[in-house]
């Protein structure tokens, strides 16, 4: 029976002198397969234990986990040597004289700093900043603003309905009417914000934009101070030689009404009128339903399209480029 035990140490000796000979990690592996994996040799070792008389066993337990103890710890050895030589002894020197490698930092995206500029001009103009809410009720996106319930924007194909008095705001109106349940005169405030509508999306319409909001209210407020506000607007955001103009228009909740075109020039030099958004005074049924005096208080109001403003800014003939995240595009700004 002596010699299944001298079969064992033979079978140790063979695995260790063949490991002195691996000099590479595809050899080493071999090894592996060869002596530990779970049908090598030295592993079989263990498993031939059962095939022994009882009074043998316990020597050739001891005697075999020795030998897969030592194969193994030679192994790791082995494979950590390997690891070493396989590394480079001295690290590459570095010419600390070279420009630094800058990583990337992001920077706000278009519309973001469109508002930050637009909010800028008007504080320096005066104006407080507002924001609200951007689901509704109906009191607050129609009632208050003297949208009646026969009127087209109240459809519900032409808006977000949550429920049947709930909805994605349509319009940054919303909060003129926020600001005065909340504030007695004067006020001068601008609110910029999201708003939703279900148009088809192209390349000048989205179903979620962004629009900011002015509102003044106060005793002898009149057009000309819209038109004073919206003359400095334009010329501190296009350049001093902006020309724009009012056009003639309604709106359930300001009387009279009007839009704002700009006068822009393609490549080609070819002018047109581009509508920028709507404008007006403060209906006097608006201020009786926030519980103003529409004799004593008046006010003006307008609305324009954030997208659009920037659009025209920076030549930018697809709205949807602001919400693809492609970095080719948002890199340049």
């Amino acid at each position: 029976m002596n010699d299944i035990l001298k079969e064992f140490a033979v079978v140790g000796q063979k695995a260790l002198k063949d490991l002195g000979q691996v000099d590479t990690p595809e050899a080493l592996e071999n090894f592996r397969i060869q002596y530990l994996s779970r049908k090598g040799e030295v592993t079989d070792l263990l498993g031939r234990l059962g095939e022994l008389p009882r009074e043998l066993k316990p020597q050739a337990g001891k005697l075999a986990n020795q030998i897969k103890n030592q194969v193994n710890e030679a192994f790791k050895n082995r494979r950590q040597q390997l690891q070493q030589q396989k590394a480079p002894a001295v690290r590459p020197m570095i010419d600390v004289t070279l420009p630094g490698i800058v990583p990337p930092v992001g920077g706000s995206h278009l519309i973001s700093k469109t508002i930050d500029e637009l909010l800028e001009i008007f504080g320096r103009m005066g104006f407080d900043v507002g924001y609200g809410p951007e689901i509704e009720d109906e009191y607050h996106n129609f009632v208050a603003l003297n949208i009646d319930e026969a009127h087209p924007a109240r459809d519900p194909m032409d808006n977000f309905y949550i429920n049947e008095t709930t909805l994605l705001r349509s319009q940054t109106s919303t909060m003129q009417i926020r600001v005065m349940e909340k504030r007695q005169p004067p006020i001068r405030v601008v609110a910029p914000g999201r708003v939703y509508r279900p148009d088809k999306v192209d390349a000048t319409h989205m179903y979620m934009f962004h629009q900011i909001e002015a509102l003044v209210v106060d005793e002898g407020v009149s057009m000309i101070d819209l038109k004073t506000t919206i003359d400095q607007f334009i010329h501190a955001f296009y350049g001093g030689e902006t020309q724009w103009r009012f056009r003639p228009s309604f709106f359930p909740f300001t009387e009279p009404s009007g839009e704002v075109d700009l006068l822009l020039r393609d490549k080609s030099g070819a002018e047109a009128w581009v509508e920028m958004g709507g404008c007006g005074m403060v209906d006097p049924n608006v201020f009786t339903t926030v519980g103003y005096d529409p004799e004593r208080y008046t006010g003006w109001a307008f609305g324009f399209g954030i997208e659009r403003l920037a659009m025209r800014k920076y030549g930018i003939t697809d709205i949807r480029l602001f919400f693809e995240n492609d970095l080719r595009f948002l890199s340049q700004f």
